[in-house]
């Protein structure tokens, strides 16, 4: 399955680490992570799939697909700002969102509109994202809420 993870473009050094698990914990488990493909959040968890042998998609607000963090497999360059946080949540089964400001919440917010399921560590508390704790519940709560062995 695909995962749209979303989070913050500047992040601490535990944000950091928390989104590098969770990455690691989708390619662990086979699926490809999808993600706004430049810093913070986004490179972290790309990062952390790659390093587990994991496929990565950026879906860039810019319109140079090479202005993807080096950890990108496919980076899809849209030219479209903020507005392409659609395409993120669009192109997951389910979102993981992580920590964050209104550009995540946007993304949190498409994502539930567009009826995925959506799992939460330490970001924005909305009505319908399923609050957990840590890399290995946000995904198991989220393969759970998609009916994945």
């Amino acid at each position: 399955m695909r995962v749209s993870v979303v989070g913050g473009s500047e992040v601490t050094d535990d944000e950091a680490t928390i989104a590098e698990s969770v990455g690691r914990e989708l390619a662990d488990r086979g699926h490809v992570t999808v993600c706004g493909g430049l810093g913070g959040t986004m490179e972290a968890v790309c990062r952390g799939a790659k390093r587990a042998g994991g496929e990565t998609i950026g879906i860039l607000p810019v319109a140079e697909y090479d202005a993807a963090n080096p950890h990108v497999d496919v980076a899809i360059a849209t030219g479209m700002g903020h507005a392409r946080n659609a395409l993120v949540a669009m192109n997951g089964d389910g979102v993981i969102a992580l920590a964050g400001g209104p550009g995540t919440l946007s993304e949190i917010g498409l994502g539930l509109a567009m009826d995925r399921p959506v799992v939460g560590v330490g970001t924005h508390d909305v009505a319908g994202v399923v609050a957990v704790d840590g890399a290995r519940a946000a995904v198991d709560r989220l393969e759970a809420s998609l009916g994945v062995d």
